[in-house]
């Protein structure tokens, strides 16, 4: 009987946390708990409002411990199973922590809190999935680019460095300095054009660099996640189909079944 009771009771705990009602209250608490504890840079708010700030926080925190609760009794071990739920016990947990000086760190980690809407939010998960599954393809990406730096950055310090030491005058200068040519940061009248004064044919080494590295290599980047969450994406819309699918097969078997029982 009392197993009966307790497994009944977690169906019910599941069904409730599970529910779009539910999803929506934690969504809409996650919300005001991040613009909260953005109130509390303003010394101004916190002189006004200081103590309903910290009130909405403490309260905050109490309901994220509830949810935690509610699905650690639903799920039992198996909540850790999901990666999604240890990103939020993680979360909440380092809310826990005592706020004193020694823990200042902490404090500004608690603006963390406000990635939960990244579990909670299923577009926002497709949108992770489909970045931690571009990985492997953007590491290929990475290498290429960090090949191209390294390889430029020895070409410019021994062609520019004598001339402009605080630019190009050592391999880590080098690389800083092609970095802010790559974002295009003041790269043509901040340091390609005074180059270009002592060495003339400077732009033959710089314009093919933003032209690679820029315009052809940072959009394999774009390129690589794009098609990575469209393959999450299609993955996702096959389970989707396939249990459907399942579901019919069930059902029509079930169907099939009684119409036998109907004609013996």
């Amino acid at each position: 009987m009392s197993s009966s009771f307790y497994s009944s009771s977690r169906e019910r705990v599941r069904s409730f946390i599970e529910s779009q009602r539910f999803e929506s209250a934690i969504t809409a608490v996650i919300v005001i708990n991040a613009i909260g504890l953005g109130m509390e840079t303003s010394p101004a708010i916190m002189a006004q409002y200081g103590q309903l700030v910290s009130t909405l926080d403490r309260i905050a925190i109490a309901i994220f411990v509830v949810e935690l609760s509610l699905k650690l009794f639903a799920f039992r071990l198996s909540f850790f199973k999901n990666g999604w739920n240890v990103f939020d016990f993680v979360i909440v947990s380092v809310a826990l922590f005592p706020l004193s000086q020694q823990f200042s760190v902490l404090r500004a980690l608690r603006i963390l809190r406000a990635l939960r809407l990244v579990s909670v939010v299923p577009s926002m998960r497709k949108v992770i999935v489909g970045l931690f599954s571009a990985i492997p393809s953007i590491g290929t990406v990475i290498v290429m680019l960090l090949l191209l730096f390294y390889i430029s950055a020895v070409m410019a310090t021994k062609l520019f460095g004598t001339a402009f030491p605080e630019w190009f005058g050592t391999l880590g200068h080098s690389l800083y300095s092609l970095f802010q040519i790559m974002t295009l940061e003041s790269w043509s009248m901040g340091i390609v054009r005074p180059v270009m004064e002592i060495y003339p044919y400077a732009w033959a080494f710089f314009v093919p660099f933003i032209l690679v590295t820029s315009f052809i290599v940072l959009n394999l980047f774009i390129g690589v996640i794009v098609n990575a969450m469209s393959e999450a994406t299609d993955e996702e819309a096959h389970g989707e189909r396939e249990e459907i699918l399942g579901e019919l097969r069930a059902l029509r078997r079930e169907i099939t079944a009684l119409r036998e029982q109907g004609e013996n």
